[in-house]
């Protein structure tokens, strides 16, 4: 769950936390998977490349996203504030994907291999959808695809089961503790920014469909991994 409190006014953040916590659950599930797999070793690493295609994609998807929004000041109310949201997330996300080519160095992955590395249809779906959405019809739709990903921040527990189960050094799991501790601060900014916005329904249709839309295909971004044994 996203931390709603029972009772908490219906602001748009909280209906787009509460339409993303209808679907997350397969999602959670196929992590949990993921996490109690006897073979979890031989999967982390294939796991770290997928999140690198889907990381890397965050800051020209932060751009593209606000490059529209500042194309919509002067006719859209809410683009000014999306905008300047969208420029402060950009500084957010800078690097994060050169992080991880750092975790998967230390796990003996090159990062030219993970560079040259074919991304699935999945994760091509999952980004694909947001540079539409931001092209075609509104870039609104991209803070539901930001709710999403960084709605459930990674624990300190989270983290030290995974470094007792595969063996591997705290060294190699810096992204995912950088996220542990920034992306609480980063979700909170981005549900002032949502309920900041002079948002109409069409508006918060798009975001829940955006953030529903990615939280059907991120459990295939798992499956596919341990469907290769």
């Amino acid at each position: 769950m996203n931390g709603i409190e029972v009772g908490a006014v219906a602001t748009p953040s909280v209906r787009l936390r509460r339409k993303i916590d209808l679907v997350v659950q397969p999602y959670a599930k196929s992590c949990r998977t993921l996490v109690t797999h006897p073979r979890l070793a031989d999967f982390w690493p294939q796991f770290l490349l997928t999140q690198h295609q889907i990381i890397r994609a965050t800051v020209p998807l932060t751009e593209a996203a606000a490059e529209r929004a500042e194309k919509m000041v002067a006719v859209d109310p809410i683009a000014p504030g999306l905008a300047r949201y969208l420029e402060e997330h950009i500084k957010e996300e800078l690097g994060h994907d050169d992080l991880l080519l750092d975790d998967l160095e230390l796990l003996g992955v090159k990062r030219a291999t993970a560079l040259s590395r074919m991304p699935s249809p999945s994760v091509a779906s999952l980004v694909g959808a947001q540079y539409y959405w931001i092209h075609h019809h509104h870039p609104v739709a991209f803070l539901g695809f930001v709710a999403l990903m960084e709605g459930h921040p990674p624990t300190p527990t989270l983290i030290q089961t995974l470094i007792s189960a595969t063996g591997f050094p705290h060294a190699a799991f810096q992204t995912l503790a950088e996220h542990g501790e920034l992306d609480p601060g980063h979700r909170d900014r981005l549900y002032r920014t949502i309920d900041a916005l002079p948002l109409t329904a069409e508006h918060e249709t798009l975001m829940g469909i955006s953030a529903m839309h990615g939280a059907t295909l991120l459990p295939p971004t798992i499956e596919e991994i341990l469907e290769q044994g």
